[in-house]
């Protein structure tokens, strides 16, 4: 019996797998066991084609394929390769079991035995890595991805022909070296914050909320400038490390959206789905279950336009994943945790024609319509977003007038030496502090204290707002390089959430 180790995606995370052949004395006829879906059953026909394609007989006798553990379903077809390379070494290609046991395979073999990437290599390849492994073989269209788990030696191949001729010595491959991340300047791709013209509260919310990581719903009526603001957030943002990288990227690999060249970006992912996405697409779920939006947003930005355009439904279910970061799927066969650790930035017009409020232009919607389109966001959804402000219309010479204000570039060099100072307080960002705690990590002084309180009887805040109101009003504070939080912090912070001044 030969044992060879592989891995399969569940959700978004790559699960090990054993993979075991036996051959007997029976006859001819390949069993494969361990709950294999579709795509794992139909294996056994491409390995045929593949092994046929090298010059060699598939064996005339009982094969059994065990996938352990035998509980979990296995899904893709990156199960091909180790398959083939169990069953090779079985027959006795001149593949020692003891040394293909020590190593890892990945990948769905063509039937002329070429080798092509699967979906969630790079997830796969990091659980494999946990075992100890010698190696992990991979092929060589995915071993770019693979190659970012540098822990590990990974092999990439183009066919069957060249992994026995690896195993064998026969012709050994050299291991694929991680390329560093790609840094996309934000000032060089036509995308910079002093291309905005107009709208200084709306640029100061951004630098707030990407200086602290808060949530922000902009305000307006059409052609004010919400979106272009908000495809302006991840070029404020900090690059990732290294690990936030990898798990950006695992998600992105094992929902099939990490494109052709595998290519990994040091900037901040940014998701922006349609206001009819539905509640799998936007928290995930399907068979095989697949992350949704905020999950692809993770340690990057969610973006909702048209806010109150989306499914109730769908909205409420956000509540809970803002305040613990995670999506937990829960259903008859399966059971799956998803990261969801991202920033909500969302835009709405005022109304449904989008001109209330707005001077010059009649708003068409009654008392009646008004409030319906208003119940569309529930309160205790509000609560939960930092910040909400007013965007307003630009006045024509505004438009046309040069650009003014820094650019995305000087404000990230800002950003950055605030979360500084939030690294050194053992928070990600000030978002992030927990209740217990806001008080020792804000440090806000009497008089910072007095006004929230009579801000929070004035404006019937809820404890929860007066909280975020803090948090905020810290990020502030450091951006301004403060040790304690003042007066005019919160100050601030309270017009940045109620839009009041």
């Amino acid at each position: 019996m030969t044992r060879i180790w592989s891995a399969t995606l569940s959700g978004v995370a790559g699960i090990p797998i054993e993979v075991e052949v036996r051959l007997s004395s029976q006859l001819p006829r390949v069993d494969v066991v361990g709950l294999p879906e579709a795509a794992v059953r139909e294996s056994t026909s491409r390995i045929r084609g593949a092994i046929a394609a090298m010059g060699l007989a598939f064996p005339d006798r009982r094969v059994t394929v065990n996938l352990a553990p035998a509980e979990l379903r296995k899904h893709g077809a990156g199960l091909d390769l180790p398959i083939a390379i169990a069953i090779l070494a079985a027959v006795g290609q001149d593949l020692d079991p003891n040394a293909v046991g020590r190593r890892g395979f990945l990948g769905e073999l063509a039937l002329d035995g070429r080798l092509r990437a699967t979906r969630g290599c790079l997830a796969s390849v990091l659980a494999m890595g946990k075992l100890g492994l010698e190696e992990v073989v991979v092929p060589r269209s995915c071993v770019r991805q693979a190659a970012q788990a540098t822990y590990l030696r990974v092999i990439g191949a183009r066919d069957l022909r060249e992994v026995v001729e690896h195993l064998t010595g026969g012709r050994p491959l050299s291991p694929a070296a991680p390329e560093a991340a790609r840094d996309v300047d934000e000032d060089t791709e036509a995308v910079c914050l002093r291309d905005v013209r107009g709208q200084p509260l709306a640029k100061r919310a951004l630098e707030v909320a990407a200086a602290g990581g808060h949530g922000l719903l902009m305000t307006g009526p059409p052609g004010t400038g919400k979106t272009l603001l908000a495809r302006r957030l991840p070029g404020l943002l900090p690059r990732l490390t290294e690990s936030e990288r990898l798990e950006a990227f695992c998600i992105l690999d094992a929902s099939g959206l990490a494109g052709e060249s595998g290519e990994i970006h040091s900037a901040p992912p940014f998701r922006s789905p349609h206001h009819s996405a539905s509640a799998a697409g936007l928290l995930g779920g399907g068979n095989p279950l697949r992350a949704g939006e905020v999950s692809l947003a993770h340690r990057g930005v969610l973006f909702l336009d048209e806010l109150p355009e989306f499914d109730r439904r769908c909205l409420e279910s956000l509540r809970e994943v803002l305040e613990q970061g995670v999506v937990r799927i829960a259903r008859a066969h399966q059971r799956a945790e998803l990261p969801a650790c991202f920033q909500l930035l969302a835009a709405a017009n005022p109304c449904a024609c989008g001109y209330f409020g707005t001077v010059g232009r009649d708003c068409r919607c009654d008392d009646a319509a008004l409030a319906r389109y208003r119940r569309r966001l529930s309160g205790p959804l509000l609560d939960r977003i930092d910040m909400n402000v007013r965007v307003t219309e630009v006045p024509w010479a505004t438009l046309r007038g040069a650009a003014e204000g820094p650019s995305s570039l000087a404000v990230r060099r800002r950003v950055e030496q605030a979360r500084t100072l939030q690294h050194r307080r053992g928070l990600t960002s000030n978002a992030a502090i927990p209740d217990p705690a806001i008080e020792t990590l804000v440090g806000a002084d009497r008089e910072a204290l007095d006004l929230l309180g009579r801000a929070v009887e004035g404006f019937q805040l809820s404890a929860r707002a007066a909280r975020r109101v803090l948090r905020v009003a810290r990020t502030i504070a450091d951006l301004a390089e403060e040790d304690r939080v003042g007066p005019s912090a919160i100050a601030e912070a309270l017009q940045l959430r109620t839009g009041r001044t």
